[in-house]
């Protein structure tokens, strides 16, 4: 693996911030995003997902998305099912990912966390372009950010037990652990 960023299309999300003063990059969580859940798009510039984190999604559109009022959130990175990348929030600002989070005993991971969402659902597999997709993305984050290990890199579920399930059962794990330990050899 090379440690050039992958293509990414630019998206400014309006929902970031600065990181803490000499906080450092040092954990990268993996999140799952479908809106409405299960309903994957073709246009991702036109998704409901994109709409979220924009800042611009009209919760009148479906009645899964009443929770969403008034919520703003973000994700450093969205990889859709058709492994297009697209980068809403710049690595060194904080996105708004993680929420109520806890990482070996630190709390607010959104601090000093990556946030990577994979358009999908915890039962459904990912597609090929997006493991592809998400390990060439973590080869080019753990180059920038070596203080990201592989025992740092994390499922929202392990930040936020028993609030969050996501990349749920359906992410293959060992095939990405497996990826990663390649290019770090």
């Amino acid at each position: 693996m090379s440690a050039h960023a992958p293509t990414m299309t630019i998206r400014h999300s309006p929902h970031f911030d600065a990181r803490p003063e000499g906080e450092s990059i040092s954990l990268l969580v993996i999140h799952n995003i479908s809106l409405p859940a299960g309903h994957f798009t073709l246009q991702p510039e036109q998704s409901y997902v994109d709409a979220l984190f924009m800042g611009t999604l009209d919760c009148n559109a479906d009645p899964s998305f009443n929770d969403l009022r008034g919520m703003r959130v973000s994700a450093h990175c969205v990889i859709w099912r058709d492994g297009r990348i697209f980068n809403y929030v710049p690595f060194d600002k904080r996105a708004w990912h993680a929420g109520k989070s806890d990482f070996n005993g630190r709390e607010r991971c959104n601090d000093f966390a990556i946030g990577i969402e994979l358009e999908g659902t915890d039962n459904l597999p990912y597609t090929e372009q997006q493991y592809r997709s998400l390990i060439q993305l973590t080869d080019f984050l753990l180059q920038q950010h070596p203080a990201i290990t592989s025992e740092r890199i994390v499922g929202h579920c392990d930040i936020a037990p028993g609030r969050k399930t996501d990349p749920g059962i359906a992410f293959d794990w060992k095939r990405y652990q497996r990826a990663i330990k390649e290019f770090s050899l």
